[in-house]
């Protein structure tokens, strides 16, 4: 069984290696994504896995077909980079990994508040300075605030186990509330109600055609000024060039994006002697009160070990008996 891997980094290679000794699969790992340049080197594999920015439109869909493709394993819960159609019109199925650590997302999406709200990041680089001055580095409390979390599946109830924690004062929306969480207190509210009240929103859901630029000027104009947004999830549920206008007129007071629309050319790449000729993330990484991390938030042992045991355990029964979970197969 030859496993061809696409996006793959050094971290990829050590815990699919480890999770593999169990299975002895034989793997073909490729740096670069997976997009018609590449596709024409897949040979002899029944299957692919791939990460988050690949792209497997029509086009790639058709010729991995032609090639015996079987699969396309998703080492990631989001799918929006697939074409399901083509997939199931070549009878190619899909997998992924709807949750792994969840916390580990939720406590990176806590983390980021957290430092750009105390400014933690300043104060580290004033002291190494010998500059012991508070000046400039004033937050806010957590406590009571109210916290919007728009998305409460796995990673967005285990970020209001960790908002509860703080005291805050949890306001939710989702297609389907969650029972324990309103028992936990947990205040479901329209989107619209929850864009106007929340001091701080959180989004935890997946992209979906219906909420492409959820955060856009229309619902910035329904949020309080001085609101902080927080985003985790995927790159395209804001409009950038809307949430940096936001900035500018202060409505919104703090951004922290682990996502970002055009993240493909950028994330999980060391571009620090290249010239980045992206104007829009150079001039979001200018303002003081904006914090960019490279989708980092899933980055944990506990989740790279998770999302490896689990393709390879999906890409081994779909393999053997054409099923697997139901929440796993798309």
């Amino acid at each position: 069984m030859k496993i061809a891997f696409f996006s793959t980094k050094p971290y990829d290679k050590i815990f699919f290696e480890q999770e593999n000794e169990a299975y002895g699969f034989q793997f073909n790992f490729y740096e670069t994504h997976l997009g018609p340049h590449i596709v024409n080197a897949i040979e002899n594999e029944e299957a692919v896995c791939v990460f988050v920015n690949d792209k497997l439109n029509r086009q790639v869909i058709e010729i991995l077909a032609q090639k015996g493709v079987k699969l396309i394993a998703l080492r990631c819960a989001g799918f929006n980079n697939v074409d399901l159609d083509a997939a199931k019109e070549f009878g190619i199925q899909v997998c992924r990994v709807p949750a792994y650590s969840p916390e580990a997302v939720a406590e990176h999406t806590m983390a980021m508040l957290l430092t750009l709200n105390r400014k933690t990041h300043k104060a580290y680089n004033r002291v190494r300075e010998q500059n012991f001055a508070l000046n400039g580095l004033l937050g806010f409390n957590i406590y009571k605030k109210k916290i919007g979390v728009i998305g409460t599946g796995k990673i967005g109830k285990a970020f209001i186990r960790i908002a509860l924690g703080f005291g805050a004062e949890v306001i939710a929306y989702d297609l389907y509330p969650d029972k324990e969480l309103i028992a936990a207190g947990v205040n479901y509210q329209p989107l619209d109600k929850l864009f106007e009240v929340s001091d701080i929103i959180s989004l935890h859901c997946p992209l979906t055609p219906d909420n492409h630029y959820l955060i856009n000027s229309e619902s910035l104009a329904k949020m309080k000024d001085g609101v902080t947004i927080i985003n985790t999830s995927r790159g395209n549920l804001i409009h950038t060039n809307d949430a940096i206008k936001a900035l500018k007129e202060r409505k919104i007071a703090l951004l922290g994006i682990d996502v970002y629309e055009q993240e493909e050319k950028l994330f999980f790449k060391d571009l620090s002697t290249t010239i980045i000729e992206d104007d829009t993330i150079q001039l979001l990484m200018s303002f003081p009160n904006v914090l960019v991390t490279a989708h980092q938030a899933f980055f944990t042992e506990e989740a790279l070990t998770q999302i490896a045991q689990r393709t390879l355990k999906s890409i081994a029964a779909i393999l053997a008996t054409g099923s697997t979970d139901h929440d796993v197969l798309l």
